[in-house]
């Protein structure tokens, strides 16, 4: 029996200083998925840069009735890494049945399926979710190393942080919960 203790499904990565990647960058990273193979996660507090795209405008090329009422056009789209930056998830509170879900906690859910997409532009999805394009991943052991080279600290997951928090303030906050005062803290780390 493998032992999944040491691993971080439904974890956040809080990424260190010393990751300046454009991607990584003071990011906040929910994973969906770690085992022994590796791990896939999805940025959690970065905005979509290079798309000038909202998401009404990505919900009416998933619907093709132009006479349903779209929502959303100050909701921002995240970039959830660079890997198939062209694949959508919706992570949210674990309501409704969707064709393309998986339930992470009964607090948090994710779903890549268009369904829940009509939901929300009918405004009848879930009242709290994030919106992301693209997801990050690691091979096996790569992510284990990252944490041990100090490029990241884990958290166990938030609702309050994923649905509650500005974007823009997630870092610093997951900083806060973890009792690190980020003014004080070690460009370059070192081993014993």
């Amino acid at each position: 029996m493998i032992d999944t203790t040491n691993y971080f499904t439904n974890y956040f990565l809080v990424a260190m200083p010393i990751l300046t990647d454009v991607y990584f960058n003071r990011a906040v990273v929910y994973i969906c998925e770690h085992t022994e193979k590796g791990a896939v996660g999805i940025v959690i507090n970065q905005p979509l840069q290079s798309l000038r795209v909202n998401l009404p405008e990505i919900l009416q090329q998933v619907i093709d009735d132009k006479a349903v009422p779209l929502s959303g056009a100050d909701f921002p789209i995240l970039c959830g890494g660079p890997v198939h930056p062209e694949r959508g998830f919706v992570i949210h509170a674990p309501i409704g049945k969707w064709q393309s879900s998986l339930k992470m906690s009964s607090e948090i859910s994710v779903t890549t399926s268009k369904d829940i997409l009509l939901a929300i532009a009918k405004q009848q999805g879930p009242d709290k979710f994030i919106f992301s394009l693209g997801y990050a991943s690691w091979i096996a052991g790569q992510m284990e190393q990252e944490i041990v080279n100090n490029f990241w600290l884990t958290l166990p997951a938030s609702p309050k942080l994923l649905f509650d928090t500005p974007f823009e303030e997630r870092w610093l906050k997951a900083m806060h919960y973890l009792g690190v005062d980020v003014t004080k803290l070690a460009y370059m780390g070192g081993h014993a």
